[in-house]
C-alpha cells in the first residue's frame, strides 16, 4: 500500500475523461496520492464530464495551476512532487517534459489510437527508458510494434453494470459525432444494419440523426439504458481494439450483435488487424458479428427475434467482461506493476 514509508505520489496526464475516472478510481483504491492533470484536476468540482465527481484529494496548490502549466510545460512544482507520471496515449506531452522528468519512473499508457508512425516514435521512447502500458494484444499486429511493459486492459466497476433485464424493444448503440465521424466509427454500416428497425443512438453531437437520437443520459441513466434495451449494435472506433462502450454494454449483459474481423479493422491501416472484439465474441460465444451489412442485419433480426438466443449471449457476454475488464483485476495488476 505505501511507496517505502509513504504513499506514491503519482502524476496522471489524461486525455480522455472517462478512462481518466476508471483509473483515478483503481489508483486511490490501491492507496496512491494521485493527481491527474485533466478532466479531475478538482475532483469534485467538474465541467460537464459524463461521470461522477471522485472521492479523492484535491490538490488545490496544484489545480490552480493546469492552466498556466498545460501538459505540454508542466508546472515545476507538480513535478518535483511526483515519483512516477502516467501518460495517456500523448506520447508527445513526455517528449516536451523529458529533461524536466528526469529521474521520474515514466509510463506510456496505450488506449487503442496508436497506427505505425505512432509506433515509431515509441520505440525511441524505450530507449529513453519509458515503460509501455498496453491495453490490447492486439496491438503486437501494429507494424513496427515497439513492444510493452505490461498488459493491463481498461477496466470497470462490475457492480455498477447490469442485470439486463431487455424491457425495451430497441436496438442501441453508444456514440460522439455519430455521423460526423463515419469514417471512424461506421455510421453508415450501423444505419443500413438497423434501419426498419426500433433504433436509438445515445451520446453527445448526435443531434443531426433526427428521431434515432436518443439523447446523451447522465450516468445513472446510460446504465439503465444498456440494463434495459434489448440489443447493442458495436461499430467500433477505427483503430481501436474495443472501447469503453463496448465494457459498459458487456457488464451490462446486453446481447451483442458486432463487426466483424474484417469491417472492424481500418482499411486505412491494412497492414495492423487490432480490432479484437469479434474473436473475443466468438471465443466466449457471447455475441453475433457480420462482415457484410446483409449478414449483419440477418444477425440482428435474428437476436431480435430469439429470446433464448438472447439470454444465452446475455449471460456469456457478461462473464466475459467479468473476467477481462472488472477492475478488480486489473487492481491486481496496477498493483504488481506499480509495486504499490
Amino acid at each position: 500500500m505505501y511507496f517505502g514509508n509513504r504513499k506514491m505520489k503519482l502524476l496522471y496526464l489524461s486525455c480522455h475523461s472517462i478512462l481518466e475516472y476508471d483509473e483515478l478510481r483503481i489508483f486511490k483504491e490501491l492507496g496512491i496520492d494521485v493527481f491527474s492533470h485533466g478532466a479531475y484536476h478538482n475532483p469534485q468540482n467538474l465541467d460537464d464530464i459524463k461521470r461522477p465527481p471522485l472521492d479523492i484529494p484535491y490538490h488545490k496548490e496544484f489545480s490552480d495551476t493546469t492552466l498556466l502549466y498545460p501538459k505540454e510545460n508542466l508546472d515545476p512544482h507538480l513535478v518535483k512532487w511526483a515519483d512516477t507520471v502516467i501518460v495517456m496515449h500523448v506520447y508527445d506531452w513526455i517528449w516536451k517534459n523529458l529533461k524536466r522528468l528526469k529521474g521520474k519512473r515514466i509510463i506510456l499508457r496505450t488506449i487503442g489510437q496508436n497506427i505505425t508512425n505512432d509506433e515509431g516514435i515509441i520505440q525511441q521512447l524505450v530507449r529513453e527508458g519509458i515503460e509501455i502500458v498496453r491495453y490490447s494484444q492486439r496491438e503486437r499486429t501494429i507494424p513496427g510494434f515497439a513492444g510493452q511493459s505490461v498488459l493491463i486492459r481498461f477496466a470497470k466497476d462490475k457492480n455498477e453494470f447490469g442485470p439486463w433485464t431487455g424491457e425495451k424493444m430497441n436496438i442501441i448503440t453508444l456514440a460522439q459525432s455519430f455521423r460526423q465521424r463515419d469514417s471512424s466509427c461506421n455510421f453508415h454500416i450501423f444505419n443500413k444494419a438497423t434501419v426498419g428497425f426500433p433504433r436509438k443512438v445515445y451520446g453527445p453531437h448526435n443531434e443531426d440523426l433526427g428521431n434515432v437520437y436518443g439523447g446523451c443520459p447522465d450516468y445513472e441513466n446510460l446504465r439503465k439504458t444498456l440494463r434495459e434495451s434489448l440489443i447493442y449494435f458495436y461499430t467500433g472506433t477505427y483503430p481501436a481494439s474495443y472501447t469503453l462502450n463496448f465494457i459498459e454494454a458487456a457488464l451490462s449483459g446486453l446481447p451483442m450483435v458486432a463487426l466483424g474481423d474484417h469491417l472492424g479493422n481500418s482499411p486505412d491501416f491494412p497492414g495492423q488487424q487490432t480490432y479484437e472484439v469479434a474473436d473475443l465474441l466468438k471465443r466466449y460465444e457471447a455475441g453475433l458479428t457480420g462482415d457484410s451489412i446483409e449478414e449483419l442485419r440477418t444477425n440482428v433480426k435474428l437476436l431480435f427475434e430469439n429470446a433464448d438466443l438472447r439470454k444465452k449471449l446475455s449471460k456469456n457476454i457478461r462473464q466475459m467482461a467479468v473476467e477481462l475488464f472488472d477492475k478488480e483485476r486489473a487492481k491486481e495488476q496496477w498493483k504488481k506493476f506499480l509495486k504499490v
